[in-house]
């Protein structure tokens, strides 16, 4: 894949100082031909390799060329499948040599292949519509030399500052495709958000099948519905109905459950028109939120409504955006960005998340900040998986070219503010409480 890039890159060099230009590393390696090989490659590679492309093809045009993420959203759906004595093989080592017997019905032609897995419709001779996702064989043993990898990529790309210390950021990143690889975790991750969201009419999630369910294979009922991301030809009502419960549900997991599904791959959604109903699927990025980070974002969100510049710069430090020691002109690059993200969260009337000047304006800062070669202040971990689902959300509501009031779905969901002199006097009265018994 490298040499067949390389050989592109070459080639549109070329094709560019032959027309007089002096190319640059980014018109020599975007290209859709680049991109097409990468994905072919990909769809092979699977695990972490094929989640970068994922994650690339996210983008709806306003930082990739439009031809770029046509060719990488194939990623989402159209993973190569294993061949049937592979997927056998697996099953056999899950279930033992007679799991057919289980089965009314098996298709061996995945439903949906990824990154991690595919996933077959099944039915059980008791009569459970099933959806079951295998894990291709090797993932497991494949993600710490995958990760490895993509980081030497971008280190030889140029694309990360010479003085930024990748280390932590690549051990949670294994990490977390560790913990994506564990189909019980996964198990136990579905359960809870079934739990949560129980008594919810307009979202609705798959039953864990434990029975069925091992570290390599997760068995849940078959839920109905179409990709989410077609839903952009609807009427706008319903496309504006679909992103704000996406974006009500994003606010839920930070507020309320302490607990956020952070891949924001599309595929993990899907719509049933029929019930008006959004199913979720995929539960192995799921993390935990901490009641601090749910605060200090809180914190934010409210300084960001009151315009109160002092106050939004203090709880950008808190949460991470920035370090109190960071360069002034560094933070204020920060602050400008945040400054245009609130445009959009502040306003009672809807926002139409198909705005390109607002995509522009996003991207330019951010392209100024990544510009700042000596600016290399990683926010902290959480805060960045928190960053994906956010992103991920504004990526799909401008897919469907919604349009949302943001500020009153925030203000239903935002806790109350914490009253910093009556929790210290409690804590002062604690101290003075004589020891209980």
């Amino acid at each position: 894949m490298a040499g067949g890039v390389a050989g592109g890159m070459m080639a549109s060099g070329a094709r560019h100082l032959a027309s007089g230009r002096r190319p640059s590393m980014g018109d020599m390696l975007l290209t859709p031909a680049n991109a097409l090989r990468v994905t072919r490659q990909l769809s092979h590679l699977r695990g972490a390799a094929m989640k970068l492309g994922q994650l690339m093809s996210l983008d709806g045009g306003g930082i990739l060329p439009p031809e770029l993420t046509k060719i990488l959203g194939a990623l989402r759906e159209g993973a190569r499948p294993m061949p049937p004595a592979q997927l056998d093989a697996t099953l056999i080592a899950a279930w033992g040599k007679d799991w057919r017997r289980r089965f009314e019905r098996f298709a061996v032609t995945p439903i949906a292949a990824a990154s991690i897995g595919q996933v077959h419709r099944a039915r059980t001779r008791d009569g459970r519509d099933l959806a079951i996702k295998v894990q291709y064989p090797g993932v497991r043993r494949s993600i710490d030399s995958d990760v490895s990898n993509v980081a030497a990529l971008v280190r030889m790309s140029g694309l990360a500052p010479a003085g930024l210390d990748l280390g932590p950021l690549l051990d949670e990143a294994k990490r977390q495709l560790h913990e994506e690889a564990d189909y019980l975790r996964e198990g136990r991750c579905l359960r809870r958000f079934a739990d949560l969201l129980a008594d919810d009419p307009d979202i609705v999630t798959p039953i864990l099948q434990e029975d069925l369910t091992t570290p390599d294979v997760l068995a849940m009922t078959y839920v109905e519905g179409g990709p989410v991301e077609m839903l952009a030809d609807a009427p706008q009502a319903e496309r504006d109905r679909i992103a704000a419960l996406l974006i009500d549900l994003a606010l839920r997991e930070t507020f309320e459950f302490g607990l956020m599904q952070t891949d924001p791959n599309f595929a993990n959604y899907r719509y049933d028109r029929a019930r008006g109903t959004l199913a979720l699927l995929d539960f192995g990025a799921t993390r935990e939120i901490s009641p601090e980070l749910a605060r200090a974002g809180a914190g934010l969100l409210r300084a960001g409504f009151a315009k109160d510049e002092a106050a939004s710069r203090a709880a950008a430090i808190e949460i991470g955006l920035f370090a109190p020691q960071s360069a002034p002109h560094h933070q204020d690059l920060v602050m400008a960005m945040f400054e245009v993200a609130m445009g959009p969260l502040s306003q009672d009337t809807p926002f139409d998340f198909a705005d390109p000047a607002f995509v522009a304006r996003m991207r330019d800062g951010g392209i100024e900040i990544a510009a700042a070669r000596e600016f290399t202040h990683v926010p902290p971990i959480d805060m960045l998986f928190l960053q994906r689902k956010v992103g991920g959300m504004f990526l799909l509501a401008s897919r469907l070219g919604a349009r949302v009031a943001i500020r009153p779905l925030i203000e239903r969901r935002l806790p109350p503010p914490i009253d910093r002199a009556a929790l210290a006097a409690g804590r002062m009265i604690e101290r003075r409480l004589p020891p209980a018994g």
